[in-house]
């Protein structure tokens, strides 16, 4: 299928490993122009767009810190000035709450941080390129990265699934917005998925759990993931605005 994305302008938040890495290539392999941001990796960000420049020569990274909405602010801009447009935002961008715990052990700074970052700050990133998605050629395309724990939920992550329970909020709402201009906003959840970071996170035991409980047999990787998102994302996608897709081999 051509999704019909040469040319389209694309900003993946979070974009220079796992799941954010796979889909800015998927994007770039479209013939995409891609910019990625990173927080704070500028190693991992410079290895990221040099691998992109081969498929897509004006796809860069730039910076961008998701709890500091000046920062938001400055990379959109930036974005804009450079490639002329966005037409496709991926809110992939997240930062797993540090020090968590089990619910009523969580500090309430923690919690503060977490809803901050993973969805005020996904929300900043949403309105500040918002009047560049409404005014795509191709029409705005909007994918939040959701989880799947926010339907089977996991000890000791209330402030990260509540961040990410709310992104269905706004999806929801945004769809009807979205709507009066061409966006078109849907989620994509992940399971558990094979990358870098949950390599780390997670033991072998608890994967194993995980496999066990997904009805496909097997973890998805940040390959399974990047299609999904590549298609709702695009031009291809006509008019699916507001579904919640699970890409978690069944489990979600």
């Amino acid at each position: 299928m051509d999704l019909r994305l040469a040319g389209a302008a694309v900003l993946v938040t979070g974009g220079t490993k796992g799941i954010g890495r796979s889909i800015a290539r998927t994007y770039a392999e479209e013939g995409a122009r891609v910019a990625v941001t990173y927080a704070r990796d500028e190693a991992a960000a410079a290895v990221t767009a040099a691998s992109l420049h081969e498929r897509s020569p004006e796809s860069y990274a730039v910076q961008m810190d998701l709890g500091e909405r000046a920062s938001i602010t400055a990379a959109v801009a930036t974005v804009a000035e450079r490639f002329g447009a966005i037409d496709v935002l991926v809110a992939n961008a997240v930062r797993w709450p540090a020090g968590v715990g089990r619910f009523a052990d969580v500090d309430a700074g923690v919690w503060e941080d977490a809803l901050r970052t993973n969805l005020e700050g996904t929300a900043a990133t949403v309105r500040s390129a918002w009047p560049l998605l409404a005014a795509s050629e191709r029409g705005g395309r909007i994918v939040l990265i959701g989880s799947g724990v926010t339907r089977h939920g996991a000890v000791a992550t209330s402030a990260y699934a509540t961040a990410k329970s709310a992104l269905e909020g706004l999806a929801s709402a945004l769809k009807w917005e979205g709507g009066e201009s061409g966006i078109l906003v849907n989620v994509v959840a992940p399971g558990l998925t094979v990358t870098e970071g949950n390599l780390e996170r997670f033991p072998d035991e608890g994967r194993d759990r995980f496999r066990a409980a997904t009805p496909s047999g097997r973890l998805s990787v940040a390959d399974d993931v990047a299609p999904a998102v590549a298609f709702l994302g695009s031009p291809a996608n006509t008019n699916i605005t507001g579904a919640y897709l699970p890409v978690a081999g069944g489990r979600d």
